[in-house]
């Protein structure tokens, strides 16, 4: 019954001006009620999938390990995107991070829309491509936290809600320094602003409050430190790569300011 639902809200949009794999489909078979259930439910799954395997494909661990030889895992919060790499790494590190997150949800999305409309395929992307990057299958289910993912997921799905949730992610950090707080807040806004705006398209909304509920999840152990006062701040100062480079910069510099010392005093002597 779910299927043919699915399949019936789908083959409605057969006549809309741009391709996906099932309408395609759908029109050369001309199948029957049993068929089209049947390219339905392979139509998701392939959503499913793809989505969750292109969010499994972390940035933050693959730049970590290549080129600081090191897993962002160990540090800070454990969570392997864009902040813990800012506070790690740093800014320039932490924004090609990011980049990447945010083009590896658009790129699930598009091929979710590709295989099943928008606001089916690209809504169940969506939701995978977020489920990959907190539980990837390539590094033992142990990820980031999907905002970043979120973000681009709310901007393919819901322009307007993303229009007005930015200026309220920003106010929120800028005004805390809490990225975790702006993260939370906004996350729970989505699925009310997306029913005001985009009424008709129930399933979205519903994919919204799936992502609202798995990006509070994650983030169980922020509103736990944010109620006991211990949540840290986010500073866009020097990493602690950076502080630990100058600190160790500064010893070198010292020692070799003491040996140079004990040497003048070693020539004296003679």
């Amino acid at each position: 019954m779910l299927f043919n639902t699915f399949a019936l809200t789908a083959g409605e949009q057969t006549q809309m001006p741009f391709f996906n794999l099932y309408s395609w489909l759908i029109g050369q078979l001309g199948a029957s009620e049993t068929v089209n259930g049947i390219l339905m439910l392979c139509a998701v799954l392939l959503c499913i999938v793809s989505a969750y395997l292109i969010g499994s494909i972390n940035p933050a661990i693959i730049i970590s390990q290549k080129y600081f030889h090191d897993d962002i895992r160990t540090h800070g919060s454990g969570n392997a995107g864009a902040t813990n790499t800012l506070r790690t790494y740093g800014k320039k590190t932490a924004a090609i991070i990011f980049a990447l997150d945010i083009l590896k949800a658009a790129v699930a999305i598009v091929i979710g829309s590709l295989i099943l409309t928008r606001a089916i395929g690209g809504a169940i992307a969506g939701l995978f491509v977020i489920l990959g990057h907190t539980f990837p299958v390539y590094y033992k289910f142990k990820g980031g936290k999907g905002v970043a993912c979120t973000a681009m997921v709310i901007l393919m799905l819901s322009p307007a809600s993303f229009v007005i949730l930015l200026p309220v992610f920003i106010a929120i950090v800028a005004l805390t320094r809490f990225v975790s707080l702006g993260s939370i807040i906004a996350v729970m806004l989505f699925p009310l602003l997306n029913n005001v705006f985009y009424h008709d398209d129930g399933f979205v909304t519903l994919t919204a409050f799936a992502i609202m509920l798995l990006v509070v999840f994650m983030h169980r152990e922020n509103i736990k430190r944010l109620l006991e006062g211990k949540e840290s701040k986010i500073s866009f100062g020097r990493s602690r790569a950076e502080k630990k480079a100058k600190k160790e910069a500064l010893e070198a510099k010292r020692a070799e300011r003491a040996a140079k010392k004990s040497e003048d005093s070693r020539k004296d002597d003679e």
